[in-house]
């Protein structure tokens, strides 16, 4: 089959490039154009929190992401003055309508309110400088405004400045490296040529998936990065063995050498991908839109990576021919045909010589970089850590230092009373005020502030609210524990009626939320991904034993990836060497992304590998001897690939932002110990110990997988 897929794409290759060259095209229009349609959101559909917050919109006009808060700072002033400050506010906050003001608090030389709009986040965003401008009209100078929509008014131009830079260092990066493996030819362009293209075809699927469904803020920075370095991985490893073909084989004409190539090297590509693939399709199964944004967009990066691959890369090798793999004075660290003899050739046989040795001194050593990963927790947001000079960062720090991390993120306990008019009923007012005081004498409450009229009352008197500020920041055990006890509260204690229920909405709700619904469904997800890679791999390596093997590699590597983030964000090593932030919690969709893309980036390792020493078996090699042959020819390609990959996703870890930081570092890190101590040392001191159980495939197996059964007859 990919055979005739080549030929197709060979005798159409004009046309093929074509095409590319107009996705090229269309990918520029819509990256100028994707921020517009990004959002962020920790709802969790069908959870406490996402009811509380359909009640908040629908009956008080108010939308938890479409909330401004506003923070001035005075000086010594009257309560007349205070009054102006606070008229001024109700001023300003009328040139954004639909919104109101459902708090004002002044204490300690502050004067704090909360701004509610019934807006989606970008749209409430999209008026972010108008509330400014009109603040400022109203004679309130310094005032800062922050909360969901600034923020993500705020971050937006940081987020594509730090993509900009972070590409730039990133190709630069990855030039050198081509150029240092590749040696001084066409070829070396191409890779970033392939990346662009595959870039440009997942911006463009990306931006239609946008219109239709939330799409995280910063997912341009995800998809442009690693697709960078997964493009660039691919195309690599198709070009490195066109190149040997026309070496090795100068007889085969440049299409049959194209054909030879994509037999193998595309063969691999393909499989590759569709186990990066399935890692990140696992993700859509997680009934929570960030993740499933998340999914959504890392599954294009490595389609698109296959389909570039298999279509333009041999077009554009069938267009240039020899030319393209000519070097001119330098040849680079790959171009020696006598592999056998090289590096990686060497490291083969040190390890093949002493298995035992190797393998347990790397799983010592993989132990010890692993073992931080007991003292992970997670956050659904860090949200103070952003830039510190926006103003909705210097608000967030003001509201921090004069008040407390609570007040960034309140709890809002809202009460159904069953009927209408029933708000100022007598009993009903002394209940809300008793359930009020109570909720003010816990030590974990800041404010618990309400009130019988608007805006904690809804228009038909059905519906009370309570606002609870607490003293720690959502994400935290305290904000979490105190989540537990407002949702535990038995209304009927307080004199409420026995048909009156409590929801609870809020940002820290929706944390727990959130955390708790991916608990649940992740290891689902975690056990789908590995049985469908299991099964392709049985099928792909023709063996019961390899993919099990290739499966515990990728977990060791996930482990000491999560460990790492550990030891750099909250015990701080290596923190000030990378300029990271240095936070206690680690967010969780970096976990959770972390794993689909590492799982799937670690396999393809495996796959480029094993599939070579598959490759030395069925010629008849021993199994000592397809070990070596497989680490030779393609270990210096796996290590390439490797650097390349961490030198694309540097960008996230030199940006602005923990979660992207977080990403970058445990993704670097992983696929730097995964291309090194475990692809080079523990993959093959375990084959070498496992001997020819490795290649072991009963014909009862071998029937449901269609494939040749391989007995234990390998020696």
């Amino acid at each position: 089959m990919m055979a005739r897929w080549t030929k197709t794409v060979i005798q159409h290759r004009l046309v093929t490039i074509g095409i590319w060259l107009a996705i090229l095209l269309t990918g520029l229009l819509a990256s100028a154009h994707i921020r517009e349609h990004l959002s962020v959101s920790l709802e969790t559909p069908g959870s406490q929190s996402a009811q509380a917050d359909a009640i908040l919109n629908k009956e008080f006009g108010e939308n938890t992401q479409g909330t401004f808060t506003v923070i001035y700072k005075y000086k010594e002033s009257t309560p007349a003055e205070i009054q102006s400050y606070k008229e001024a506010l109700i001023s300003a906050v009328q040139t954004i309508e639909p919104s109101h003001i459902t708090q004002q608090r002044a204490f300690g030389g502050v004067l704090i309110a909360s701004i509610a709009t019934s807006l989606p986040l970008l749209d409430a965003a999209a008026l972010t400088d108008t509330l400014r401008k009109a603040i400022l009209a109203q004679g309130l100078n310094g005032a800062l405004v922050t909360g969901p929509p600034a923020i993500n008014r705020d971050v937006s131009p940081v987020l594509a400045q730090d993509l900009r830079n972070g590409q730039i260092g990133a190709i630069a990066i990855a030039l050198f490296f081509l150029v240092l493996i590749l040696g001084i030819s066409l070829a070396v362009l191409l890779p970033i040529l392939f990346a662009a293209a595959s870039i440009s075809l997942t911006l463009i699927l990306v931006y239609f998936l946008a219109q239709k469904t939330l799409m995280v803020l910063y997912i341009p920075n995800i998809v442009e990065l690693i697709g960078l370095g997964i493009a660039i991985d691919y195309s690599l490893l198709i070009i490195h063995r066109f190149r040997r073909e026309i070496k090795e084989k100068p007889e085969l004409s440049i299409d049959e050498a194209i054909s030879n190539t994509m037999n193998t090297a595309g063969q691999t590509v393909l499989i590759s991908g569709t186990i990066v693939s399935i890692a990140l399709t696992t993700l859509l199964l997680i009934p929570v839109p960030f993740v499933r944004s998340l999914g959504a967009a890392g599954l294009v990066v490595p389609l698109t990576a296959v389909l570039t691959a298999l279509t333009l890369v041999p077009a554009v090798l069938s267009c240039l021919g020899r030319r393209v793999v000519s070097t001119f004075g330098y040849s680079g660290l790959m171009s020696d045909v006598r592999l056998l003899n090289g590096a990686w050739a060497k490291v083969a046989r040190f390890v093949t010589s002493r298995p035992k040795s190797v393998f347990i001194g790397s799983c010592l050593s993989l132990l010890v970089m692993a073992s931080s990963i007991f003292a992970l927790s997670v956050t659904p947001s860090s949200l103070t850590a952003i830039p510190a000079n926006l103003e909705s960062s210097q608000a967030l720090t003001a509201i921090v230092s004069r008040i407390g991390p609570g007040v960034i993120t309140p709890h809002e306990v809202v009460i159904d009373l069953g009927a209408d008019d029933r708000a100022n009923l007598p009993d009903i007012v002394q209940a809300r005020k008793d359930l009020s005081l109570h909720l003010s004498k816990n030590s974990e409450v800041f404010i618990a502030a309400t009130d019988g009229k608007t805006p904690f009352v809804n228009e038909s008197g059905r519906f009370i609210r309570i606002f609870v500020v607490g003293r720690h920041i959502l994400g935290t055990p305290q904000s979490d524990a105190l989540v537990r006890q407002l949702r535990a509260i038995n209304l009927e204690q307080y004199g409420f009626s026995v048909d009156a229920k409590i929801y609870l909405g809020g940002a820290p709700a929706q944390g727990v939320d959130l955390i708790k619904r991916i608990a649940l469904t992740f290891p689902w997800v975690i056990l789908l991904a590995l049985l469908l890679t299991y099964v392709l791999l049985a099928r792909t390596f023709r063996s019961l034993i390899l993919p099990l093997k290739a499966i515990a590699l990728d977990l060791i590597s996930i482990a000491v990836a999560c460990s790492s983030l550990v030891a750099v964000f909250k015990h701080g090593f290596g923190s000030s060497l990378l300029q990271t932030y240095r936070i206690d919690q680690i967010e969780v969709w970096v976990l959770v992304f972390l794993f689909a893309i590492l799982f799937g980036l670690s396999m393809d390792y495996e796959i480029f590998l094993v599939s070579r020493m598959r490759e030395a078996i069925d010629r008849g090699a021993t199994n000592t001897n397809a070990i070596i042959e497989g680490m030779a020819h393609t270990g210096g390609v796996v290590s390439a690939a490797a650097i390349i990959f961490v030198s694309a996703i540097s960008g996230f870890v030199m940006g602005h932002f923990a979660g992207l930081q977080q990403l970058g570092v445990g993704l670097g890190i992983g696929v730097l110990v995964d291309a090194t101590i475990i692809r080079g040392l523990l993959l093959p001191s375990a084959m070498v110990l496992l001997g020819r159980w490795n290649w072991w495939l009963p014909e009862t197996a071998a029937k449901y997988l269609k494939v040749k059964a391989s007995p234990l007859d390998v020696r």
